[in-house]
């Protein structure tokens, strides 16, 4: 009876997360869930365009998913139709020939790509000849929460979960007040850094050190992936391109020296998202990425969307 209850006890559900790195981690929200408020975003205001109706074509991936962004496009009434790289996959040789397929009229196509994962989808998409579309998962239609609700968050993971996580707030606790800490590696895809004047940038309780993903790039962008652009770019010869690229959060607090968007800048007239994100943490805007995610806050995506905006039609 008693191995039957300790079986039981296992597939409890014990430790709730709320950000993709604190899940990685295995660390407490308790620790790295932010707290302060963020802006009420208006439902009505994250709606997908059809085709026809369409100003702007965005091709973009979980930044975009969330539709946050887009809407400093839809409260000035530029329509915005938003597709995935997951139902579009590549820009191939007939990128523009299957576009007008679509119905789509607009001018601006909007791609936007988070750094990792740039270098992968330029080089497929030089690579591929057709098309091949298939229809979208569902966008995001609920706006993100103005406050933390972790009371309502889901369980992730059996008991095992909660006293690994246990486990690490505790070595965490004994790490972190050693004299000269500068960070913990041992986390598997999530990785704690110490940040000079953290408390002034993150709302979280344990404010002096933030999350980060191990596999963020630390190599700065080449000139390659500047020429890909241009080759994907000149395959949209009828459209304007604006290229989107969201520096990593580790890019942005740890690696603010790369050089790839003020060459994008130069080359392309791209939005220099690098320099936008560096101004809001000299700015000290509070939780621009919160700790616990790998995604900016709803006031990084305001902020983002402005950018953008800004850039396409200033």
């Amino acid at each position: 009876m008693a191995v039957y209850a300790l079986v039981g006890f296992y597939f409890l559900p014990l430790a709730s997360f709320e950000g993709n790195l604190t899940r990685m981690a295995k660390l407490p929200e308790s620790y790295f869930g932010w707290t302060r408020e963020q802006p009420a975003i208006d439902p009505r205001l994250m709606k997908s365009a059809e085709w026809q109706d369409a100003d702007v074509l965005v091709i973009g991936d979980s930044f975009s998913y969330a539709q946050v962004w887009q809407t400093v496009f839809t409260q000035r009434g530029v329509r915005v139709r938003t597709e995935t790289w997951e139902s579009v996959f590549n820009i191939c040789g007939d990128f523009s020939d299957w576009l007008r397929s679509t119905g789509f009229k607009g001018k601006y196509i909007v791609i936007e790509s988070v750094e990792a994962y740039f270098e992968d989808r330029v080089s497929r998409s030089l690579e591929c000849k057709r098309m091949e579309y298939h229809a979208q998962q569902q966008l995001a239609t609920k706006p993100p929460p103005t406050l933390p609700g972790r009371n309502m968050a889901d369980y992730s993971g059996r008991m095992s979960v909660g006293i690994e996580t246990e486990l690490n707030a505790r070595k965490y606790d004994r790490l972190s007040s050693l004299p000269g800490f500068k960070g913990w590696d041992g986390l598997g895809e999530a990785r704690v850094v110490r940040i000079e004047n953290g408390c002034e940038l993150f709302s979280h309780p344990r404010c002096k050190d933030a999350l980060f993903y191990t596999k963020d790039r630390a190599e700065d962008m080449g000139k390659n992936i500047l020429d890909g652009m241009a080759g994907i770019n000149a395959r949209l010869k009828n459209y304007t391109v604006v290229w989107a690229v969201i520096p990593d959060k580790s890019t942005v607090y740890l690696h603010p020296e790369k050089k790839f968007w003020d060459e994008a800048e130069q080359r392309f007239d791209a939005p220099n998202l690098l320099k936008t994100f560096r101004q809001e943490i000299r700015k000290k805007t509070i939780d621009f990425y919160p700790a616990n995610n790998t995604h900016v806050s709803t006031t990084g995506y305001l902020i983002l969307g402005d950018a953008i905006y800004q850039n396409m039609y200033h």
